[in-house]
C-alpha cells in the first residue's frame, strides 16, 4: 500500500478519540506523541503497515478491581484499583503506582503510554505500565494505609512479577506504602523477589532511588544548558511541589550553585526570596515525610517567606523552572508569564505537567524545554538498576549509582538532540524524545510480527 493511502494524523486521532471517549488525559498524551511520530513515519511504510502506533496506543491489558478495607472507626470503605500494562516489547512492564483521588483509568492510561517511551529512552530493558487507586493517603493513620495497601496487593499480586510487571512508587506512594505492599506480596506468595522498586535499603532497595527523579531532572536541565554554553550556577529557579521529586530537585539545584525560590503543594506556594538552602530543604522534607504537614507552615517558621494560597508559582520571576507536582499544572497563560519574566529553561520533574498550549508557548519562544518523558526518566532509570541489583543479589553504593544516573541522563539528552536538532541551533526536545523512544519500541514490535 502506498504511504499516501495510510491514515493521516487527523484521522488517527479521530480514531483514538472514538475508542477512548471522555479520556482527555490519555488523548492529550497520544496526540502529543503522534504529531511528531507521523512526521517521522512519513516515508517508513513498515510502521504504517504494521499499525505500530495504533498498537502502542492500545494497552496490552487493563486490570480493574475493587479494593475493600476497614478504617479505624470500623467503617467498610471501597475504592477502585487499576493496573495498565501498556507495552512490554523491550522488557517487563515498569511504572509507578499512584494513590490519589484524581486517579482514573484515563490518567493511568496516559501515564502508562508516556512510560513506554520514557523507559525506552533510558536504554534499559523495561516496558511501560502504570497503576493506582482513587485512595487518598492524606489524613489516614499508618494502620489505615497498611490495611488499604494490603487489600490492594491482595488483588494486584496475581498480575505482577519480577519478569512480568514491576511497579514502583508515585504520587501518594512512598517508602511506607511500598513496604506494606511488598510485605503483603511476600506474605501471599512466600517469595522474596524484586517485584517492586523504591524499596527500603534494608530489603533490597537502591541507595539512590529517593533522589533519582529530582536529581535526574536537574541533570537533564544541566545538559540542555551546557548544550547552549550555559550552566545552573548563578541562576534562580522556581519549583512546584514539595514531595520527593521537588525537594531533591531543589537540593541538586542548590548544590550546583543555583537559587531555588519556590515550592508548593495543593494549598498554594511558598516564595522565599532568600532562597532554599540545605537546612530549609531538610525542614521541608521533615514537614512532608514525617509530620505530613502543609507547605503553608514554612512561612510561619521562616518569616521572610510568603505563602500564596490557592496559587501556583509560575508568575515569580526566574531563570529556570521545574514543574514537579502533577499533570497539567502549567497552562498557556502561566507559560507566557514564565517566558515574559525571562525564563531560559524548563525541565519537567512531573509527568506531563505542561498543557499542550503551554508547550506551544515554550516552542514558539524557543526556550530550553525538557519534557517529562526525558527529563524525569532518572527515577525509572534507577528503578531499572534496582531491578538489576535484586536479580543479581548485589548492591551498588551511592557514589556508583550517582555516576550511573549522571551518565544515563546525559545519554537521554544525546538521544533527544539526535532526533530533535532543528538545524538552526534549536533542539526540539519533545520531538527528539518522542522519536527516539518510539523507534526502539517500534523496531522490537516489528521483529515480533503481529502479536
Amino acid at each position: 500500500m502506498p504511504v499516501s493511502d495510510h491514515v493521516n494524523l487527523s484521522q488517527f486521532m479521530e480514531g483514538v478519540k472514538k475508542r477512548n471517549p471522555g479520556q482527555t488525559e490519555f488523548i492529550q498524551a497520544v496526540h502529543e506523541v503522534a504529531q511528531d511520530i507521523f512526521e517521522f513515519m512519513a516515508d517508513k511504510v513498515q510502521y504504517h503497515e504494521a499499525q505500530i502506533l495504533r498498537r502502542i496506543a492500545e494497552p496490552d491489558r487493563i486490570v480493574s478491581f475493587r479494593v475493600c478495607w476497614e478504617d479505624d472507626n470500623h467503617n467498610i470503605r471501597v475504592q477502585r484499583g487499576w493496573r495498565v500494562q501498556n507495552n512490554n516489547a523491550i522488557g517487563p512492564y515498569k511504572g509507578g503506582i499512584r494513590f490519589h483521588p484524581s486517579v482514573t483509568e484515563s490518567v493511568l492510561k496516559f501515564l502508562a503510554f508516556e512510560q513506554t517511551f520514557k523507559n525506552s529512552l533510558t536504554g534499559l530493558p523495561m516496558g511501560g505500565g502504570k497503576g493506582g487507586a482513587n485512595f487518598n493517603p492524606k489524613g489516614k493513620s499508618d494502620a489505615e494505609v497498611m490495611r488499604f495497601c494490603q487489600s490492594f496487593m491482595t488483588e494486584l499480586y496475581r498480575h505482577i512479577g519480577p519478569d512480568t510487571d514491576v511497579p514502583a512508587g508515585d504520587i501518594g506512594v512512598g517508602g511506607r506504602e511500598i513496604g506494606y505492599m511488598f510485605g503483603q506480596y511476600k506474605r501471599i506468595t512466600g517469595r522474596w523477589e524484586g517485584v517492586l522498586t523504591g524499596k527500603g535499603q534494608e530489603y533490597g532497595g537502591s541507595q539512590m532511588r529517593p533522589e533519582a527523579t529530582g536529581y535526574g531532572a536537574v541533570y537533564f536541565l544541566q545538559n540542555m544548558l551546557k548544550h547552549k554554553g550555559m550552566d545552573v550556577e548563578g541562576h534562580s529557579a522556581v519549583i512546584s511541589g514539595s514531595g520527593n521529586v521537588a525537594t531533591h530537585a531543589a537540593e541538586k539545584i542548590t548544590q550546583l550553585g543555583g537559587k531555588v525560590l519556590t515550592m508548593s503543594d495543593s494549598g498554594g506556594f511558598i516564595h522565599d526570596p532568600d532562597g532554599f538552602d540545605q537546612e530549609k530543604i531538610d525542614w521541608v522534607k521533615e514537614l512532608k515525610n514525617v509530620k505530613r504537614g502543609r507547605i503553608s507552615e514554612y512561612a510561619d517558621h521562616f518569616t521572610n517567606a510568603t505563602f500564596h494560597e490557592g496559587k501556583r508559582p509560575w508568575d515569580v520571576s526566574c531563570d529556570l523552572a521545574l514543574p514537579c507536582a502533577t499533570q497539567n499544572e502549567l497552562n498557556e497563560d502561566e507559560a507566557k508569564a514564565l517566558v515574559s519574566n525571562g525564563c531560559k529553561g524548563v525541565s519537567e520533574g512531573a509527568n506531563m505537567p505542561t498543557t499542550l498550549d503551554g508547550v506551544k508557548v515554550f516552542h514558539d519562544a524557543k526556550i530550553l524545554y525538557g519534557p517529562g518523558k526525558a527529563a524525569n526518566a532518572g527515577g525509572v532509570a534507577v528503578s531499572g538498576l534496582e531491578m538489576s541489583q535484586n536479580s543479581e543479589r548485589i548492591s551498588w553504593n551511592h557514589e556508583r549509582l550517582g555516576e550511573m544516573l549522571t551518565d544515563l541522563m546525559e545519554g537521554i539528552h544525546d538521544k533527544c538532540t539526535e532526533y530533535g536538532d532543528q538545524g538552526d541551533g534549536y533542539v526540539d526536545y519533545v520531538k527528539g524524545a518522542n522519536i527516539a523512544g518510539f523507534k526502539k519500541v517500534a523496531d522490537a514490535m516489528l521483529a515480533f510480527g503481529v502479536v
